[in-house]
């Protein structure tokens, strides 16, 4: 028996816009050969100069255990340099090549010429809204959400019906 429940999926929905977003951005991506992960390291690394995996991790919305893998094949294509502190071996520095500043600045524009593309075709105020909008939900000025009460766990991949 299926049940439709009261509220519509807002992840799914935010997976859908970003998918309705991003689908104009990839093929300028592709184009210069990266990849989405690859190129919200190297603009983000362009605004900071510097930063650790971590920061990366957190700044570009990278799971920790993608990081590693993703770095690695950005310093074998020449892309970042990553050296570590000589006061804390432990802790890794990741910057720009001369070649990955190169390409951010030939890229670079064709994104924000994109950008402006969109914002002609849904108009500047509805990008506006929604810009508002994803800040409130990012930086909303409340406590932590509580989370709902679960229920006794179940061994669902074994239960017989």
């Amino acid at each position: 028996m299926s049940r439709k429940l009261a509220y519509r999926n807002l992840p799914q929905l935010f997976l859908k816009a970003r998918e309705e977003l991003l689908c104009h951005f990839r093929p300028i991506i592709s184009h210069f050969g990266l990849t989405e992960q690859q190129w919200r390291i190297l603009r983000t690394l362009s605004e900071m100069e510097q930063l650790e995996p971590r920061e990366i991790c957190e700044l570009c919305h990278i799971l920790s255990p993608s990081m590693t893998g993703v770095l690695s094949r950005m310093e074998e294509m020449g892309l970042v340099t990553r050296t570590r502190v000589p006061e804390d071996q432990r802790r890794v520095i990741v910057r720009l090549t001369r070649k990955s500043e190169q390409l951010v600045a030939e890229l670079g524009p064709l994104i924000e010429a994109q950008y402006r593309v969109i914002e002609q075709a849904f108009g500047p105020e509805l990008i506006r809204q929604l810009y508002e909008v994803m800040d409130k939900v990012i930086v909303a000025e409340r406590g932590p959400i509580p989370r709902v009460a679960l229920p006794e766990k179940k061994d669902w991949a074994n239960l017989q019906f």
